[in-house]
């Protein structure tokens, strides 16, 4: 039988505290990417809240490493709460960004939608 004093090293020995945080550049409050690649945490999010398994998502992303993968998915399960404010507000920004861009699309893009709305339609 493990006294008192071997017992509590012994248990504080099973629960190691993990920096998770080594593994992600943070840019700013919306905007957390894997350090060492322009990919933010919301991508590979995307793949894992989708049903993707580590090994699947390493293939959609394929220089990125299982264990910063796995640090992803870790960090987003040990920080739920803050992780999904974050990408609410990643979505939120995304289509402001998109509300934005679509009601002052640039030069090119008006021309080419004056160029398409002037074609003939073809039935096939």
């Amino acid at each position: 039988m493990l006294n008192d004093s071997v017992w509590k090293m012994t248990k504080q020995n099973l629960t190691p505290s993990l920096d998770l945080t080594v593994y992600f550049d943070f840019l700013d409050p919306d905007t957390i990417r894997l350090k060492g690649h322009r990919i933010n945490l919301e991508h590979v999010l995307a793949y894992y809240l989708a049903g993707y398994n580590p090994d699947e998502i390493a293939k959609e992303f394929p220089g990125l490493d299982l264990e910063i993968i796995y640090a992803a998915i870790t960090y987003y399960l040990a920080n739920r709460e803050e992780v999904e404010a974050y990408l609410e507000r990643r979505r939120q920004r995304d289509e402001h960004a998109y509300q934005e861009w679509s009601a002052n699309p640039s030069p090119i893009i008006q021309r080419l939608r004056t160029v398409r709305e002037q074609r003939p339609e073809y039935d096939e």
